[in-house]
């Protein structure tokens, strides 16, 4: 439970603009969200091991699957040792980040428990990666992180970890179009990609003075009705996610380490997975195509299943092979990629978040020496 103090200190937080608002994501009352309790990743474990069951027998059983099952039979050891350690690489990458984003001060132990557990979520419950913010935000509250600082953080933390992935496709995509990365494509699959995520861009970035004009309407109107509450909550939430935004494109200017290298890492260590699968079962595309394959392809995960499962999978062959790659070295490529990509976070956040449980039960609010770093974050000048 989260102690008295605690609350006190952080509704008291001065100049916090999310107030109540601010404590709906964050399991108010310090109970550790639903969907994270350990009998329903339990449930979640069986529900993955089941699909994989499913596609294993597919794969050995089908017709017409003859082609993969001999891809997947020859699958070279080697490339297979470097898939498994680019991915590790890739959360090494994750825990960096994380930690420049929310606090440089925290100890990297708490660190790495918090970032390793977000990972094992992501794995294991749908929506994208918001299950695993879920439970860094839950984390990060009993660990006594200023309520404020971890919204508006969480906003920054996932601008920041999204803007390697669109510099990257804005860059490969306009580089494979004049030719200069290896690749092919029309400019349909090449040059409108890149000019949308520049578009993307552009709109997050002017995004917090928008956000902040939308939020001032009707936010004083009726200001003891149940519309004028809701205004506020809706105020409180706009001006949030435009600090947040704020303070990503600061830490993203200020080109400080952990926060650039690490983004790179985490989405770079992923391709080269990606690549190594490639290599296990086959040729390697043409770069440029297989970064655009990845990067266009992972939106799949937005798909509600269980770590993106089947959403991913179908998305990344399905780009890779718009793009001119085989698609039975794409669907073989794809799934030995997808299982380390899975399993490994699995394997080292699974005991990161047990460890992380018991310390926060034993440990007095370890993220408190963060407290100071929020209070002057929310003094941090906007760019309204």
């Amino acid at each position: 439970m989260i102690r008295t103090d605690l609350r006190r200190r952080q509704s008291m937080e001065p100049g916090d603009p999310i107030g109540s608002a601010a404590a709906a994501p964050a399991a108010v009352g310090g109970a550790m969200p639903d969907a994270l309790d350990p009998r329903h990743l339990i449930v979640r474990v069986a529900e993955i091991v089941a699909v994989i069951a499913v596609v294993v027998i597919a794969i050995s059983a089908l017709p017409g699957l003859g082609e993969v099952r001999a891809r997947l039979q020859g699958v070279d050891p080697g490339w297979i040792v470097a898939l498994g350690l680019a991915e590790v690489g890739s959360c090494a990458g994750y825990v960096l980040v994380f930690r420049a984003t929310f606090c440089a001060q925290m100890s990297w132990g708490l660190s790495y428990d918090i970032a390793m557990a977000e990972l094992a979520a992501n794995s294991l419950l749908p929506a994208g990666g918001a299950g695993g913010l879920a439970l860094g935000v839950w984390a990060l509250r009993q660990a006594g992180m200023p309520t404020g600082h971890i919204a508006r953080r969480t906003v920054a933390f996932f601008v920041i970890t999204s803007a390697a992935n669109f510099v990257a496709l804005v860059l490969v995509g306009i580089g494979v179009f004049v030719g200069i990365l290896a690749g092919r494509g029309s400019a349909f699959l090449t040059l409108v990609p890149a000019l949308i995520t520049a578009l993307g861009m552009l709109l997050v970035v002017v995004s917090p003075r928008l956000l902040r004009v939308l939020g001032g309407h009707g936010a004083d109107s009726d200001p003891d009705g149940l519309r004028g509450r809701a205004g506020r909550a809706v105020h409180g939430w706009l001006e949030a996610v435009a600090d947040g935004v704020d303070q990503a494109l600061a830490l993203l200017g200020s080109h400080g380490f952990g926060v650039i290298v690490g983004s790179f890492a985490y989405m770079a260590f992923d391709i080269a997975a990606l690549g190594f699968g490639f290599a296990a079962v086959g040729q390697v595309p043409p770069f440029g195509v297989l970064v655009l394959g990845y990067l266009i392809g992972q939106l799949g995960n937005l798909v509600p299943a269980p770590g993106g499962i089947g959403g991913t999978e179908l998305a990344l062959v399905g780009v890779s092979a718009l793009y001119g790659v085989n698609l039975k070295d794409a669907t073989a490529a794809v799934l030995t990629y997808r299982l380390f990509e899975l399993l490994v976070p699995a394997l080292l956040g699974a005991p990161a978040f047990v460890l992380l449980r018991r310390k926060l039960m034993r440990a007095r609010q370890p993220a408190l020496v963060c407290a100071p770093l929020a209070l002057d974050a929310v003094n941090l000048p906007s760019r309204s």
